[in-house]
């Protein structure tokens, strides 16, 4: 695989300093310019703040990227022709010497695969409302069921069927726990509704479980620890449930399918919302971020 790992972050990984990985489709593909850019600025300097190298992944003409200058940031940023990529699209797109922003599983697996222990992103993907007809399901799941990076997250997306999700992250084998809480953060809102099964309170109780999970060792999978976004930053949950619904009867008699689905919702909600859920979702995002860089470290002092 032709993969690049930056000076900053190879140093930091063989120092043994701590390291976050950052996803690059929420700055192609997630947000309006030049508002991206920004942000993605903003998101590598928070990791600094928290002592923690960045090390935003993507695929830049051909070859894997771990750590991008501020000349790669533009272009995921800016380049119009950049694509999506899941892992599933990495090997083409290394030989086809395309440029893409890495989703979550691509991200988690170039991360794992270079040594890289924490991942901060959004919310991930999951079981799609109506599975058992349409069989919609992201590949984020079964990737992260075989690599073991921790990724702070606010759930998985409130247009999905957590749930099943739940379900379904379970039959994988791969561990979620609660930041602070005992019900599944809901990415938009704080709280999805449904319980997890282990509640830790401090990054260096994320980072215990860390070394617990090395020193059984086993089959390898992920460590979800769900983060929820401060309510005070949350999108109205009446406001949600409301557009939400509206939004899937929308999406149902244009005959959106399949992929297309997400997408569709995420745009409806935000126009519907009036721009509140990107807020709440930059909210979680940035909490995730923050709170990455803290485990990071606290993984790092080792006693």
């Amino acid at each position: 695989m032709s993969t690049q790992v930056s000076e900053e972050v190879r140093e930091a990984l063989h120092e043994g300093r701590p390291v976050v990985a950052l996803e690059s489709t929420i700055i192609s593909h997630g947000l309006p310019r030049p508002r991206n850019l920004a942000v993605a600025r903003e998101l590598e300097a928070l990791v600094r703040d928290g002592g923690a190298v960045p090390a935003t992944v993507a695929v830049v003409d051909g070859t894997a990227r771990i750590g991008l200058d501020e000349a790669g940031l533009v272009r995921i940023a800016e380049d119009p022709a950049v694509r999506k990529l899941g892992h599933r699209d990495l090997a083409p797109a290394l030989a086809a010497g395309a440029t893409g922003a890495t989703t979550v599983s691509a991200t988690a697996w170039l991360a794992d695969s270079a040594g890289i222990r924490v991942f901060a992103t959004g919310g991930l993907g999951g079981v799609h409302r109506e599975w058992a007809e349409t069989q919609d399901e992201s590949a984020d799941l079964r990737l992260l069921a075989r690599v073991g990076v921790t990724v702070v997250c606010a759930g998985v997306k409130s247009i999905l069927d957590v749930p099943a999700t739940l379900q379904r992250l379970e039959t994988l084998g791969v561990t979620v726990v609660g930041y602070g809480t005992d019900r599944f953060p809901g990415f938009y809102l704080s709280s999805s509704g449904e319980r997890v099964d282990w509640t830790v309170r401090t990054p260096e109780e994320v980072a215990r479980v860390m070394r617990a999970r090395d020193e059984l060792g086993g089959p390898r999978s992920a460590l979800i620890v769900g983060n929820p976004v401060p309510r005070e930053e949350q999108l109205d949950p009446a406001l949600h449930d409301r557009v939400l619904a509206r939004g899937l009867a929308a999406a149902r008699d244009k005959s959106v399918t399949g992929q297309a689905v997400t997408p569709f919702l995420l745009e409806y909600l935000m126009v519907h919302t009036d721009g509140a859920s990107l807020e709440a979702n930059l909210a979680a995002v940035r909490g995730n971020v923050r709170l990455a860089a803290r485990v990071a470290a606290a993984d790092r002092d080792r006693p």
